[in-house]
């Protein structure tokens, strides 16, 4: 079930460095939210701090809240591990395991769960990979190795992965940046059919991409080299892309920068 994401006065450091400071957001249950901006602004940095995979990272941490249905996820004696399972993440560059059968891939973290129930992991599998729109394409070749398939499959394959655990929210850090046009179509018609199902925030550097695919768009910006990223606007993304609200907003959408 898709649960309701809230981030309040959220300030993530690495060391002594402040990478993002005070982002205040809201993502609503069933929908896609797009973080825009140039590099380095900390878009992806805010994306991993969402499911507590930026706490690994040897001297990073995190301030402000994180809330899941109003349950801070870096509340005292949350296991992160939990969290990670929650809110599930697919990341820029296909990393399915090789020579593990697709079958395999979609499963392992049910087995890492302790799932041994081969009937249950085989049904699994086949509802994740027809979440994955991948059903059709390797029903006959289940036990042969995911890193067999293409590109876009792979990535596919990586997203039929994480929704097999059945996360509440699915983050999505540039899936489409390594993928060619027709794998990266796929993936934003599926992005559309998931957010039935799931809370899903996108990371893209594509502005027509996330014009397609969301439903809200949050502009972040750095004010200057070596100062924190920050959380310009966010708002529907039909405004943000027609009539946004701060001027740093319509000069990086409209290319004069970034």
């Amino acid at each position: 079930m898709a649960r309701r994401l809230d981030l309040e006065h959220v300030n993530i450091y690495y060391g002594n460095f402040h990478a993002v400071s005070d982002v205040s957001l809201m993502v609503p249950p069933h929908s896609v939210t797009a973080f825009i901006g140039p590099s380095g602004c900390g878009k992806s940095t805010v994306l991993r701090t969402i499911n507590r995979m930026h706490e690994v990272i040897p001297g990073a941490r995190v301030e402000g809240r994180v809330l899941l249905d109003g349950e801070d996820v870096y509340g005292p004696g949350v296991d992160p591990v939990d969290v990670r399972r929650t809110i599930g993440m697919v990341f820029q560059r296909p990393n399915p395991f090789p020579t593990m059968s697709i079958r395999d891939n979609v499963v392992a973290g049910l087995k890492l769960q302790g799932v041994k129930n081969k009937a249950k992991l085989n049904e699994t599998a086949e509802q994740a990979l027809r979440a994955a729109n991948l059903w059709d394409e390797v029903r006959d070749r289940l036990n042969k190795p995911g890193g067999g398939l293409s590109g876009g499959q792979q990535q596919r394959l990586c997203i039929a992965r994480a929704v097999a655990v059945a996360p509440d929210v699915l983050l999505m850090d540039e899936p489409c940046s390594a993928l060619d046009p027709i794998s990266t179509l796929a993936i934003e018609d599926l992005i559309s059919e998931l957010k039935r199902d799931f809370t899903i925030v996108i990371v893209t550097h594509n502005m027509q991409q996330a014009a397609r695919v969301s439903d809200q768009t949050a502009f972040f910006n750095l004010r200057a080299t070596g100062e924190p990223g920050q959380l310009v606007e966010i708002d529907q993304t039909q405004k943000i892309f027609a009539n946004p609200t701060q001027r740093a907003t319509e000069d990086y959408i409209t290319g004069r920068f970034g």
